[in-house]
This record gives structure tokens, sequence and C-alpha cells, in this order.
């Protein structure tokens, strides 16, 4: 297993295109690291810098306490998956998985071994002797990633790998991905703009904007306690809930003045703040353990079998106010006004200057 070390990356395209400002990256031996952000945030320039393929403007690339940085890529064994697959069409999966180990000039009966091998792995016994157009997706992409792992490489770069995959399969993809990854141990670092694949997948999760890497966290925590309005406006679906208020006597006076949430750590009088609140944290009415936080406007219902997601239109809220509600509650009407409530449960409070998050609190 091995270590990889980002230090101060940077990228720049002529002619003055930055990609990457001083990324700083450590990725542990054995850990799955997802990579997410928008198109154009940097993501593949990251995993194609590390794999060697483009060569960076200023920082250092280690493998454990080697320095690969100047290494050509056939030199830092490293196995990368594309989003396209990359198989030969003219070959079948057998020569396709065989080839990196022919081009490393192994002999005959070890290269069919190791093949057989990868292939037992991947349940891709009965389609050796096929080529790629006669498989399905998910088949095509169990060879990409056999031929990427045949030679067992130090370190696994997956860029969007699944983003051709039908949606039914994605899941068993995922589920198989992570699987195989915990069997190997293989360090992986994985790209997608899928947030779902991020968090399911992520030991840790990196947030990439605009070629800045804003934080790197475990799932749960980036999730309930991102560490500015930027990751916390772009990370979940919905994304994360932001009510705009004033602190008087103790509380958080939201914005239209018609309700408070009471702050567990003193505040400076008159001091404003963003409070961040997840949709499953919300609910409509009031029970006894939640607090009142004022009355909203059904602005649309949406039905997903296993919950129904509501946006509402709040005056203190930053755009749309979104509640997740699961059966067997009965969702409201668009255009009703209901009664809205913060359960106990993990928040955030943002300065809206700065946009950093100050405080996590988890209200329980």
């Amino acid at each position: 297993m091995t270590q990889v070390r980002l230090c101060g990356l940077s990228k720049r395209f002529p002619p003055d295109r930055v990609a990457l400002h001083e990324v700083w990256l450590t990725v542990e031996p054995g850990e799955f690291l997802t990579i997410v952000g928008a198109s154009g945030s940097g993501k593949s320039t990251l995993l194609r810098l590390i794999a060697g393929l483009e060569s960076p403007s200023s920082g250092e690339i280690y493998f454990d306490t080697e320095r690969v940085t100047e290494l050509p890529p056939q030199q830092r064994d490293v196995g990368m998956v594309f989003q396209n697959y990359a198989l030969y069409p003219h070959l079948t999966v057998f020569e396709n998985l065989a080839f990196p180990l022919r081009i490393r000039r192994w002999r005959r009966h070890a290269i069919a071994e190791r093949v057989r091998q990868i292939a037992a792995l991947l349940g891709l016994e009965a389609v050796l002797d096929r080529y790629p157009r006669e498989l399905s997706g998910g088949q095509r992409q169990r060879v990409a990633l056999g031929r990427a792992l045949v030679r067992s490489p130090r370190v696994f770069l997956f860029d969007e790998p699944l983003s051709n995959v039908d949606a039914p399969l994605r899941a068993q993809m995922r589920a198989d991905l992570l699987s195989l990854q915990r069997q190997l141990g293989i360090t992986a670092l994985y790209v997608t703009h899928d947030q779902l694949e991020a968090l399911s997948l992520g030991t840790r999760v990196a947030v990439l904007s605009e070629g800045r890497l804003l934080q790197v966290a475990p799932p749960e925590e980036l999730y309930y306690f991102p560490n500015s309005l930027t990751v916390a406006r772009f990370i979940g679906s919905p994304p994360m809930n932001l009510l705009s208020g004033v602190v008087q006597q103790g509380q958080l006076l939201l914005r239209g003045g018609e309700a408070a949430v009471p702050l567990p750590l003193p505040l400076p009088e008159g001091s404003q703040w963003t409070l961040g609140i997840r949709a499953e944290l919300l609910t409509l009415g009031n029970t006894p353990e939640s607090v009142p936080i004022g009355n909203a406007i059904v602005k649309s219902v949406e039905y997903a079998g296993h919950e129904t997601l509501v946006a509402l239109e709040h005056p203190a809220a930053e755009g749309s106010l979104f509640v997740r509600l699961s059966p067997p509650l009965r969702p409201p009407s668009y255009g009703e006004t209901v009664a809205l409530a913060l359960r106990p449960g993990p928040l955030c409070l943002f300065d809206p200057g700065s946009g950093q998050r100050r405080y996590p609190i988890d209200a329980r």
C-alpha cells in the first residue's frame, strides 16, 4: 500500500488559465479518496498530474518517500481507469487484460494465470473470448478495471469511470468497486461530479472548486459540517438550507422577525450569522422536542418513492428551503402555508462576510 502526497501542486495552461492552485493533500496507504467538483474544477487535471500525463507548473508529488514529480507515466506504476473505458476494440477480453503484461514481457504462462485470476475476481471468466462490442456497459467497465488491476499497481486512479454506465447498474457497480478496493487494499483516488458516488465510496471526500481544494473530510463530516458556504451550497441534494439571522439575547432571530433559534454558545449581541440546516432536520408542524421557526409557503412537492422533497418559501432563507419527508407523512399541497420546525441535530453557523463556518453545533 502506498501513500500519495501532493505538496503545493499547481498547474497553469497558456496563456493564463490556472487549473490548480497549490493543492496540498495526503492520501493514506489503502485509502479510497473521492474527489468531487463541478466541470472545470480541476479534478481530471489533478489525476493526470499524479499519473504523469501532465507536468505540474509547481509543486511536488511523492509516492511514499519517493519523489515522482518528473518520472514518466510508465515508471510511476499507476493504474488508471477512464470514463470511456479505453479498450482495444480489435482485441478480445483476454487480450485486453493481457496487454499490460505483454508489453512488460511477462512469460506466456504467467500472463494466462494472472489474467484468469483477475477475470475470476471480476466475474469475467465467461466472456474472455468476446470482443468489447459484444459486452454490456457493466462488463466493459469491469474489463477496464481488470486491465488496470492486472499488474498490481501502487496507486489506482479513476476518472469518472461510471459516468457511461446506465443508472440502474451504478449502485451495483459502486458496491462492487468498493468491495474490490477493500479486498485488494490499493490506494485509490476517484474523480467524480456525482455527489452520491463521492459520499458513498470515499473514506474521505475532497471538494475542488475552480482549482482550489476547499475541504477534505469523511463523508458524514463533510455533509453535516461543511467548512464554508461554498461547500454547503455544493454538497448534498438538495444543498444545505441557509437562513440569515441576527443574535439577540442568546438567540438567532431569523430574518423576517417571526422566529428565533436558541444558541448553545455565547455570540456577540447584534452580530449577523447564516444558519446551515440539512433538509432532514426540518419538519412540518411542531413536536415537543422541535423548535418552531415560523411559517413557510409550499413552492413544489417532488415525490421520489422512498421520500418526498418539499420546497418552501421562507423569509429568512437563501433561495428555496427544502424539507425531506419520509412515508407515511402526508406531503402538503402547492401554495399551502405550513408551520416549520427544527429537529435536534447537527447545525452550522457561517460568517456571512467571509463565508467560513465558525461554529459547528450538535443540537441534540
